[in-house]
Order: C-alpha cells, then sequence, then structure tokens
C-alpha cells in the first residue's frame, strides 16, 4: 500500500467534495449519488486491502462504526434538547453564543456542543441577511477549537486518553484555548458589527421586534448526553457502541413527540457524514500508511514541528489517525513524560489536531453535520475550498502566534 498513486483515491474524492456541489448542486444533494461517488472512488483500495490487507480493512471498519456511532448517538440525543427562541441578533449577543458554545464543547463534545446549539444561533439569526460568517465561526470555534481541554471534548484527545494520557492532563492546553478562543472571538465581533450595520433597516427592525424567551425542552436528553460521553470515556469498545446506541434509542420515548420535527429534525446531516466518511476513511488509509512509514524519516524533535505536521495533515485527513500517527512517532524521540511522550510534544500534537481540525469541512466529523444543517436552513455556506480558504485566512495567522508563545 506504499505507492504514492494509492492516494489519487482519496484526493479524487476530496475534489469531489469541493466540485460537485457547484458543478452538479441538484444530484450532489441526493445521498443516493454521494454514495454512488464515495463507493466507486473507494472501490480499488477496498479491493486491493481485500486481496492484500483483510486485516486492515476490519480495523478500517471498527474505526468508522465507532466514529458513526459516536456522532449519531450525539447527534441524535443533542437533537432532541431543543434550546430555541429569539433575542436581538447583536454582535453581543452572537459572541456570547459562540463563547458559550466554545466552553461546553470541552464538556460534552464538539459534536454534542455543536448540536445543541446551531439550531439556536440559527434562530437567533433567522431576520438577518448575513449569516454564513456566524456559522464559519460556530464552526471553528464550537466544532473545533473549543474541544481541547477533555479527552470528550475532541476524537483524538480521547485516543490519548486510551494510550494512557491522564484524564484530566488535557487542562494544560487551557492557555493555548484561552488565547485562540479570545482572538476568534474578538475578531468575529469585529466582523458581525460590521455586517450588523450593513443589515437593512427592515431586517433590523424585525430583529428587534421578534422575541420570544429562550427556553429548553427535552430535558431528558441532557441525562442520555451523559450516558453517551461516560460511554465514551469509560466502557471498551463494543459496549461503548452498544451503550451510546441504547441511549440514542432511548432519547425517542423520552423526548416528547413533535419535538423533534418542530425543530426541522432531519437524518441527512449525519447520513451525509456517515456515506462521505466511509469512502474518507477508506481512501485515507494508504495516505496514514505513507505517513507511518515515512514519519521516522521526517526529522521532527521540536514542539513546533509537531504542531504544524500534525495540523497541516489534521486539516486534511480526519484529525484522530492522524493524532495516532505522530503520537507514536513522539514517543521514539526519548522523555516518556506523559504516556512515553516529552509533555511539550504533546501538548504540540493535541493542539495541532483539534486546532487543524477546524481548517477544513472534514477535518473534524461536526464540521460537515453543521454546514448541512445551515444549508438546511437556507443558510449560504461557502463551497469546499472558500470555506478552506477563509478559515485559512483567519487561523493561520492564530497558529503562527501560537506557536511563538507555546511551541517554539
Amino acid at each position: 500500500m506504499s505507492p504514492a498513486v494509492w492516494i489519487l483515491p482519496f484526493a479524487t474524492l476530496l475534489l469531489a467534495i469541493a466540485l460537485f456541489p457547484l458543478l452538479l448542486p441538484e444530484r450532489w444533494a441526493h445521498l443516493k449519488f454521494q454514495a454512488l461517488v464515495a463507493g466507486v472512488v473507494s472501490l480499488p483500495v477496498a479491493v486491493r486491502f481485500v486481496v492484500h490487507g483483510p486485516g486492515a480493512l476490519a480495523e478500517i471498519a471498527h474505526s468508522y462504526v465507532s466514529f458513526v456511532v459516536l456522532l449519531g448517538s450525539l447527534y441524535v440525543v443533542a437533537s432532541g434538547i431543543v434550546v430555541d427562541g429569539d433575542v436581538p441578533a447583536t454582535p453581543r449577543t452572537n459572541t456570547l453564543l459562540l463563547l458559550m458554545g466554545g466552553v461546553l464543547a470541552s464538556v460534552i463534545g464538539t459534536t454534542g456542543a455543536s448540536m445543541l446549539l446551531i439550531r439556536l444561533v440559527l434562530d437567533v439569526n433567522v431576520e438577518r441577511k448575513n449569516v454564513s460568517h456566524t456559522v464559519l465561526f460556530f464552526i471553528l470555534i464550537v466544532s473545533n477549537i473549543g474541544g481541547s481541554l477533555t479527552p470528550i471534548g475532541d476524537p483524538p484527545l480521547f485516543l490519548g486518553y486510551l494510550a494512557g494520557v491522564p484524564f484530566f492532563w488535557t487542562l494544560v492546553l487551557l492557555k493555548q484555548w484561552a488565547v485562540a478562543l479570545g482572538i476568534l472571538l474578538a475578531v468575529y465581533y469585529v466582523i458581525d458589527r460590521r455586517l450588523h450595520a450593513r443589515e437593512t433597516q427592515a431586517a433590523i427592525l424585525e430583529d428587534e421586534l421578534t422575541i420570544r424567551p429562550i427556553r429548553i425542552s427535552g430535558k431528558w436528553n441532557f441525562v442520555l448526553l451523559l450516558g453517551v460521553v461516560l460511554a465514551t470515556v469509560f466502557l471498551p469498545s463494543p459496549w461503548r457502541e452498544i451503550a451510546s446506541v441504547a441511549c440514542a434509542g432511548a432519547s425517542f420515548p423520552l423526548t416528547t413527540k413533535g419535538l423533534r420535527a418542530g425543530t426541522g429534525f432531519s437524518w441527512h446531516p449525519i447520513l451525509e457524514v456517515a456515506v462521505l466518511f466511509a469512502g474518507i476513511f477508506v481512501t485515507m488509509e494508504p495516505a496514514l500508511v505513507i505517513l507511518r512509514e515515512r514519519a521516522p524519516t521526517l526529522g521532527l524533535t521540536q514542539p513546533w514541528q509537531f504542531f504544524w505536521a500534525t495540523g497541516a495533515l489534521s486539516a486534511w485527513l480526519d484529525n484522530a489517525p492522524t493524532y495516532a500517527a505522530f503520537f507514536a512517532l513522539a514517543r521514539g524521540l526519548g522523555r516518556p513524560e506523559v504516556a512515553g511522550v516529552p509533555a511539550r510534544v504533546l501538548e504540540a500534537v493535541s493542539a495541532g489536531a483539534v486546532f487543524f481540525g477546524a481548517m477544513t469541512y472534514i477535518g473534524n466529523g461536526p464540521n460537515f453535520m453543521v454546514r448541512s444543517i445551515a444549508v438546511s436552513r437556507g443558510v449560504a455556506m461557502p463551497s469546499f475550498f472558500g470555506y478552506a480558504w477563509r478559515a485559512a485566512a483567519i487561523l493561520l495567522p492564530l497558529f503562527a502566534l501560537e506557536t511563538l508563545l507555546f511551541f517554539r
């Protein structure tokens, strides 16, 4: 599997995800067409694994099922918690909502926090015309960087926990988290003030006059959400998947009838993630194999090198397996301070995997779900590459600052 030619299916799938929504928007909206594209592109890699590495294919399938079960369970349970209402969508209100999500992401995971708050954010901003920038910063903050402080927060950190990193060790990333969130929230506030000033008087008047108190419904799902989190942290596979599915199943009878329907609940976002990531998990494996084989020759020794190397690949590969690859590489450096890894290098690998997952729609699982929900609500979200360059313009200067402050 080492020849670089086997990376082509992965690159082809990325291009399809980026271009087909623009070139074939009506067809791409159908899950069957997405499944057809993902299946055709990933078929050569899957066949090669069947012939030459069936064990590896089984591991890919296991990782994929665990990934989808966790995301799906959090999606179902969090969708049963309805935080609704409509207050004036001022820059201050939106910034506070993003801050709330950034804090919650480390408590209930980036997926849980994203599903809990994205509909509220969209409801609050429904009267405004300029909304896509708010969703973009929501993905940066709530769906990614906010989940830096606990293994529950983001899948890469959970892998570290399984590999022996103490549960509360990730709190050492508090400084990096605080700087990143503080700067992103400040940048968002400035941008939102400018765009709020461009709204029409009619839109602003409607926004100010349409007031519904914020309320929380479906509170039983908080217990089930805790169950999914605890199962993920403390149970081995397959019991954690069974427990997560059980919590998701229990959510339906425990949620007031019609509550999900009233919020426009749809299976489409999670099914889209399941379909596309099935192809991604298969086609990205050759790239990960090459990374694992050649990592020792990359000459990585310094924290800043691990931060950027882990991050650059986490943006385009799933950030969890990328974290695992660089975690294994770091164990060969000596100085086994935390789970066999130098402490500052582990900080760099952890921050790189979580932070850079915000760079593309596929860097982290919740990104695509949030985009899909926003699009279903009529928000004109950027294309794949449109999002990537916007995220890069915002994040790369921030990451350079993080490097100077923490990873030199």
